[in-house]
């Protein structure tokens, strides 16, 4: 379990993630490039790369990943994260994790984006795709829209339409391995503040324990396996082409202060409900990673 080089087929994920990390790298900072003087006249912003590496609760070497950073003038603030880590769960969590009970050994890998856009008109966006391996073996991921304004955060909203057009498509092209109204439903309710009692955004499509495979049959894991990546391609394709629809429209301060608010209910949803976070911190992670999907400015009236 500490080496993908004990199944060729994860040693094939992780390095598609990395191509994956590259993609978005590539695709947001030429967005940067593109949209000059939106929605400020500064320098395009450009990604800060730092490595990093973890130790398991044994002591011996864990993995790591590489953590991209990217502020600009279209991103006030972009994560775009790769990380292929392995160990052993410590005992408190093991039994939280498929597969782990029996045996706490894990190997997993993922990528994760998160963009925090300056325009109030430029909606939040996340996406996650990852692959994680105990006695048993499975991906997980998906991709959510969070609109700053109330207005803009409807389901007929021009930027709601393309957005969930592109991750049922996704899913439509993979009928042996994804369903678009389960998919969809059960992002809804995930991404959902109970303490609030209202969605985060509107939505998208999420999705665990994508296992037609099982652990042997190489045929449905790549099938799993091509519907995942087409998530992350879909991802990068319609939210470049939301930015640059709303990247240039003006806001007022008005605006500006409800995309803060809003902000804030984000960050609530990480730090009390986000799978993503728990699984980083109690295995880990690199904290900078991991929190980076806060927003790099909130506020809580």
């Amino acid at each position: 379990m500490s080496a993908a080089g004990e199944d060729p087929r994860l040693a094939a994920v992780a390095r598609w993630f990395e191509t994956l990390q590259a993609r978005i790298v590539a695709a947001m900072e030429a967005l940067e490039t593109e949209l000059s003087g939106a929605p400020a006249p500064r320098e395009p912003g450009r990604f800060a790369f730092e490595p990093w590496e973890r130790t398991d609760a044994s002591g011996a070497p864990g993995g790591g990943g590489l953590m991209g950073i990217l502020r600009g003038r279209l991103f006030e603030k972009l994560g775009a994260h790769r990380s292929t880590v392995f160990g052993a769960f410590p005992a408190e969590f093991a039994a939280q994790i498929p597969g782990a009970a029996e045996d706490p050994r894990f190997w997993a890998a993922g990528v994760s984006v998160i963009a925090h856009p300056w325009s109030p008109h430029a909606p939040t966006a996340h996406m996650n795709v990852r692959l994680v391996r105990t006695t048993k073996t499975w991906f997980g991921g998906g991709a959510d829209l969070t609109p700053m304004l109330a207005a803009r955060r409807t389901h007929d909203d021009p930027d709601s339409v393309a957005f969930h057009a592109a991750m049922r498509a996704a899913c439509q092209r993979h009928p042996e391995a994804a369903d678009a109204d389960r998919f969809k439903a059960w992002c809804d309710d995930y991404f959902f503040l109970k303490h609030r009692n209202e969605p985060r955004g509107i939505g998208g499509i999420f999705f665990d324990y994508l296992n037609s495979a099982g652990d042997e049959q190489n045929s449905a894991f790549d099938a799993d396996f091509a519907f995942v990546r087409d998530v992350g391609e879909s991802f990068v394709e319609i939210y470049s082409e939301i930015v640059r629809r709303n990247a240039r429209k003006p806001w007022s301060p008005e605006e500006r202060e409800e995309q803060l608010i809003r902000r804030g209910r984000y960050a609530e949803f990480n730090l009390l409900y986000d799978r993503g976070t728990i699984f980083g911190l109690k295995t880990g992670g690199n904290v900078a990673s991991i929190l980076s999907s806060m927003p790099p400015e909130a506020r809580w009236p």
